[in-house]
């Protein structure tokens, strides 16, 4: 399986890229995401490669990051979302409020990309939310703190967590310091991020 690809822009489009590399095309399709952070023809390029392999066809789809590649593999698991619809997904909205849209059960934001009705969008948020919240908790799991007082650190990071969730940075400040105030918080990023997830969701 190919893992990624290092070459040079041979042609690109909003839809696909062919990478030369030494001296052989390989075809990739990409997000709108990824077409706007590829470099000019004839420079060098690196991007992430998901191999899909069906019985009758192989195709390359290509991610300028892991984090858009981490959700593609994550979206195309939902019953009805194919590799296709997947790289139309990400086209039609950057992937941190993707993310943020499903863990906040904005079915409103999702159904206005392309090809996502309301059934599509209420799916996805029904099979993706808690696996995007086990993401981020192996993202940020630490140990717990000795002290009772969440120290600044833990805070900021708990902030980042949800701010890669596609939470505003200051919804995601009173939420963590809503959630530091609770007597079951035991000083890690990883339950503080749990518990202000619920909150977020009431």
């Amino acid at each position: 399986m190919i893992a990624y690809l290092k070459g040079t822009v041979h042609t690109k489009s909003p839809e696909q890229i062919i990478i030369d590399v030494r001296d052989v095309g390989y075809l990739l399709e990409i997000s709108n995401q990824t077409f706007d952070e590829l470099p000019n023809k004839d420079e060098e390029v690196e991007l992430l490669v998901y191999h899909h392999v069906t019985d009758n066809d192989q195709r390359l789809f290509g991610f300028a990051n892991q984090n858009e590649k981490d959700l593609f593999e994550l979206l195309i698991t939902v019953k009805g979302v194919g590799p296709k619809l997947g790289l139309t997904i990400l086209s039609g909205l950057p992937a941190q409020e993707i993310t943020g849209a499903i863990v906040q059960e904005d079915k409103s934001a999702l159904s206005q990309i392309k090809g996502i009705g309301k059934k599509t969008a209420q799916r996805m948020i029904l099979e993706l939310k808690d696996k995007i919240s086990e993401m981020v908790d192996a993202t940020y799991a630490t140990g717990g703190s000795s002290s009772a007082t969440l120290s600044s650190n833990v805070k900021e990071e708990a902030v980042s967590a949800l701010q890669s969730l596609g939470f505003k940075k200051r919804d995601a400040q009173e939420s963590i310091e809503l959630a530091a105030k609770k007597e079951d918080i035991d000083g890690n990023v990883q339950a503080l991020v749990k518990k202000a997830l619920s909150q977020l969701d009431k």
